[in-house]
């Protein structure tokens, strides 16, 4: 595929910002469709590009970076499951745009600009940031990664599928509209909003005769729904997690954005890494405001976790462009990828997800035992710290005259630590 990765029409540009949505009051309150506000003045568009508009904010120091990140590293060590979220940000250093970053689509395109970008679907390849969570997961230190990227780059990152979902869909992978089963394609799909590609499916059926089914690219638009089973793993996974990790998205779209949110409300942590504010910042615990490149590079020197290389031989995208090349070449067929219509004799790698990979022991216990905790049980040490919160700036000496704060009623034993500007206390004991 030739076509250049610009913003050359809003649809485009829509389904890339790596969501779908339905503008129909009938279906907004349905789960699996994104929420999107009403308003009054302007278009549709023009709404979503000033949508949560946020100025570029100011970069950590390195000392600053370096502490949180070993604050991350031991996190990622202790968690038992890990989910990472992953938006446009993490494939900028591949040369595809974010959307409100200071080069993103959206940023340039409301100072009447383009991005400028010469570089193909076909010719991106995964970032430092894909192959280092496929190197944590083949470590086991990654149970799931659920991405808003349309740019396929955790699929050719050599991510496996049942540890991937892809909510907004993927430039190169075609679903069928009878069976239902999900193949890689050869090459990036040319258009978006699950439309026919004219492609028979390659799938057999169980009494060996071919599927009669066509083939539509995956690739949501606005007014479609997110795939089901895409989204139940998700929210089952995050559900599921010790630790959710935000990687190079501002959170905006939801649900996709409140699924880390999930995790923190059953007990666990949340951090984020961005170079923007998020929707979700007040409920993360740690917060690191650098490119997350360097921030993977260093978690894995601390994790000491060799990064694994990108190798085009174990790209599913190339396997598929190889063995189809083979295939027309032993049949005598000319090698013309753009304007076949037919698989038959040929099957490429399938990247269907699975439903009984929802119903796995371990995750559906996971499930089972971690309940949201309820602002009805928190501990009154708890409540009378959140209100000091509310109303006081934490500073150095509120930190260290902690005790005299809270009055005669609590003993404590202050140890603070400071996370993103807020002092939090290790441990407050109440007299008996």
């Amino acid at each position: 595929m030739t076509d250049k990765i610009t913003s050359t029409s809003k649809a485009a540009a829509a389904a890339s910002n790596t969501t779908s949505a339905s503008t129909s009051s009938s279906t907004s309150n349905s789960k699996n469709l994104m929420y999107i506000p009403k308003f009054r003045n302007g278009s549709f568009y023009q709404y979503l590009t000033r949508l949560w508009d946020y100025p570029l904010k100011k970069f950590d120091s390195p000392e600053e970076v370096e502490r949180k990140v070993c604050i991350f590293a031991e996190w990622v060590k202790e968690s038992q499951h890990t989910v990472f979220h992953t938006g446009a940000g993490i494939s900028t250093s591949a040369g595809i745009p974010d959307f409100r970053g200071p080069k993103g689509v959206w940023t340039l395109e409301k100072k009447g600009l383009k991005p400028d970008i010469n570089v193909s679907w076909d010719d991106a390849r995964p970032t430092l940031t894909h192959m280092a969570i496929v190197s944590l997961e083949r470590k086991g230190k990654v149970q799931y990664v659920v991405s808003q990227n349309i740019d396929g780059l955790h699929l050719r990152s050599g991510l496996q599928r049942k540890k991937l979902s892809e909510l907004h869909g993927s430039m190169f992978a075609d679903k069928c509209n009878y069976c239902h089963r999900q193949f890689v394609r050869h090459g990036a799909v040319k258009t978006v909003g699950q439309k026919c590609q004219n492609l028979t499916c390659p799938g057999v059926r169980s009494n060996g005769r071919r599927c009669r089914g066509k083939m539509h690219d995956t690739v949501l638009d606005w007014e479609d729904g997110l795939p089901e089973l895409d989204l139940d793993l998700s929210e089952m996974q995050s559900n599921a997690a010790d630790l959710s990790i935000s990687l190079g998205t501002t959170l905006q779209i939801i649900p996709s954005g409140n699924l880390p949110v999930n995790t923190k409300k059953r007990g666990g942590k949340f951090v984020i890494v961005n170079l923007q504010p998020t929707k979700q910042d007040r409920h993360a615990d740690l917060i690191i405001n650098t490119y997350v490149d360097d921030v993977m590079r260093r978690l894995l020197e601390l994790l000491d976790i060799p990064l694994l290389q990108y190798r085009p031989e174990d790209d599913p995208m190339f396997i598929t462009r190889h063995k189809l090349e083979k295939y027309f070449r032993e049949n005598g067929l000319p090698v013309d990828l753009d304007n076949f219509v037919d698989y038959s004799g040929f099957e490429p790698t399938e990247w269907t997800i699975q439903g009984k990979w929802l119903k796995e022991k371990e995750l559906v216990e996971r499930n089972k035992s971690r309940k949201v905790i309820s602002k009805k049980r928190q501990s009154q040490e708890d409540k009378v710290e959140d209100e000091l919160k509310k109303k006081i700036k934490p500073t150095e000496a509120f930190a260290n005259n902690y005790t005299k704060t809270l009055g005669s009623e609590f003993q404590s034993s202050v140890q603070c630590k400071s996370v993103n500007g807020n002092y939090f206390k290790n441990e407050i004991k109440k007299d008996d």
